[in-house]
């Protein structure tokens, strides 16, 4: 175990429960088409790392021992090599954390702590944050459609505005109705979005669930001043 420059890939396999099946991999052979490992393999296997004994929730340290920020996740390219760390740095349990993704190969073990030579706290602070893909596309369609709605809902209230200022009666009565709980969902679903927003692109699921509904509100109140 010298450095992190070992592909960490059996690592993974050794984690799905791969060393518990003894049996298998005595009975398989180097080069052997069978499902599994072989028996040099599970060698491999068993001198590696272990991803959730050794580097998953692991401090990384610079080299003068400064604590960089702890491993929240590993990402596998799709040549199926283990490529790059995900780091949090920087924070304190987890609020202002801004995760950047480090090359494995930049990171060492040394005396049981993982190092990374040359770095700074604050220069890895400094990096792009990182983000997964999958999520951002799903952020980006989501954030669209509240978006949407929003925008939607602003052209109605303009429209509500118009009529009730030329209507009389009963139906101003009603418009001025349909224009206060109109402006009060509307200026709900802003406030969430706001809110959404100001945590950052990496938190937005955990307001996924507010601003949908008050998105769903103001839609509802759009439907009701369109009718």
């Amino acid at each position: 175990m010298n450095t992190m420059k070992k592909t960490l890939l059996l690592t993974l396999l050794a984690l799905s429960g791969v060393l518990g099946t003894a049996s298998l991999a005595s009975a398989q052979v180097a080069g052997s088409t069978t499902l599994g490992i072989s028996v040099t393999e599970s060698s491999q296997v068993a001198m590696g790392w272990s991803v959730k004994k050794s580097v998953l929730g692991k401090t990384v340290y610079t080299e003068s021992g400064e604590k960089i920020g702890k491993v929240e996740d590993m990402i596998i390219t799709p040549e199926q090599y283990v490529s790059y760390l995900i780091v949090g740095a920087g924070g304190f349990i987890g609020i202002g954390r801004h995760d950047v993704a480090v090359p494995v190969a930049q990171v060492r073990e040394q005396a049981g702590k993982l190092v990374m030579p040359g770095a700074t706290k604050d220069a890895v602070k400094s990096m792009p944050e990182f983000v997964y893909a999958t999520s951002t596309a799903e952020r980006d369609r989501f954030v669209a459609a509240a978006n949407a709605d929003i925008a939607k809902g602003k052209a109605t209230m303009a429209d509500v505005e118009k009529k009730a200022a030329a209507a009389t009666g009963d139906a101003k009565t009603k418009l001025s109705q349909q224009k206060a709980a109109l402006a009060a969902d509307l200026k709900g679903a802003e406030t969430k979005m706001a809110d959404m927003n100001k945590a950052g692109a990496k938190r937005w699921k955990e307001f996924e669930a507010d601003v949908g509904a008050a998105t769903a509100r103001l839609r509802k109140s759009i439907e009701s001043a369109l009718a």
